[in-house]
């Protein structure tokens, strides 16, 4: 599956940590991570991750583009509840959300979302892909 994993900058930490914990899971399938954060996973874990273009902007519009293609199977955000919600990332929900791909804007619903693609309760989207 191809999985995106970001977040802002306020969770980048948080993330780095999902992804250690995670690991194990998420080796097994293609991630996909903004230049910045893609490079601190990678030095944290052994994890392959596909880098986007380090402008946040442009990597959300990236990957909303990408969601609405279907390209995408599922995306954890996680997100700081304090921070702005931008046009490019309700971009990129709304093409989730069209397409019926799963994602996570906080840990709890993310672990939830790691743990059921480990399950195969997201095969379906090999499917659709």
């Amino acid at each position: 599956m191809k999985i995106v994993v970001m977040a802002d900058i306020s969770r980048t930490e948080l993330l780095v940590n999902f992804c250690i914990a995670y690991q194990q899971i998420l080796n097994q399938h293609e991630l996909i991570s903004p230049l910045n954060t893609a490079h601190l996973i990678k030095g944290a874990t052994t994890l392959k991750v596909m880098a986007y273009p380090t402008e946040e902007t442009s990597t959300k519009s990236q990957l909303a583009a990408s969601a609405r293609y279907n390209e995408i199977d599922a995306l954890i955000y996680l997100r700081d509840p304090e921070g702005p919600i931008t046009e490019p990332l309700i971009d990129l929900f709304r093409a989730c959300d069209t397409n019926s791909i799963p994602f996570a804007t906080n840990s709890a619903t993310a672990e939830v979302l790691v743990l059921a693609i480990s399950r195969g309760d997201l095969d379906w989207r090999e499917l659709v892909r």
